[in-house]
């Protein structure tokens, strides 16, 4: 008797028998190892395109895409797929700034400095200011840093101003917070350690709650 035959035999309806589903301590196993790597990989892509912006988005838009079909056509649950992906883009617009303000705050050097220009570049979309800083000591060096370095016009030409410069010289130095951006850096923190909890959470129970077909 073949295996096919066995099959049928077995099910004794004359329609082969449904595949048997993970257990349940090695489907939670699968669905916690999901559920830490998905949010773990888009912190990176998120870190990595502060460095290199279209390296960073091709690995977020990677993991998603992975994710989603992880999820949606392999464990066939669409909602916690939906939940992903969006929570996914969501997390990559917060976990980077996040990422290069808590980085640069905690162990960038802070280096005495100069605004020497600021610059709206395009006001036809609203603000898109660069600042342009020399430092006052050492190389005396000249840096154009953008809104992403915290370029927002809180500083004006003549300005004197401690920047944050990256011991490793991979990123471009931080402009300081004025004083009504207090406790900006906590919020998006808070907000990017949310948004993880919520994409694990979900790809949790998208694993857990799969459907064998």
């Amino acid at each position: 008797m073949g295996a096919s035959e066995a099959a049928v035999a077995a099910d004794g309806t004359g329609e082969a028998a449904p595949r048997a589903g993970l257990s349940g301590g090695r489907k939670a196993v699968s669905s916690g190892s999901w559920a830490v790597l998905v949010p773990a990989l888009l912190l990176l892509g998120s870190a990595i395109g502060q460095w290199v912006t279209w390296l960073g988005v091709v690995v977020v838009m990677a993991v998603i895409a992975v994710a989603a079909w992880v999820i949606g056509g392999v464990w066939h649950r669409a909602g916690a797929a939906t939940l992903v992906s969006f929570g996914g883009f969501a997390l990559m617009l917060f976990a980077g700034p996040a990422v290069y303000e808590a980085y640069m705050t905690t162990v960038g050097e802070p280096v005495d400095a100069v605004v020497t220009q600021v610059a709206d570049r395009d006001q036809r979309r609203g603000p898109d200011m660069f600042c342009t800083v020399r430092e006052l000591d050492g190389g005396r060096e000249t840096y154009e840093v953008s809104q992403q370095e915290n370029c927002f016009g809180q500083a004006r030409p003549g300005d004197r101003v401690e920047i944050r410069k990256d011991p490793l010289g991979l990123l471009d130095p931080r402009l300081p917070d004025s004083p009504d951006q207090r406790n900006t850096t906590e919020i998006t923190l808070a907000v990017t350690a949310g948004l993880t909890l919520l994409l694990a959470g979900g790809t949790f129970y998208g694993g857990q709650r799969r459907r064998d077909r």
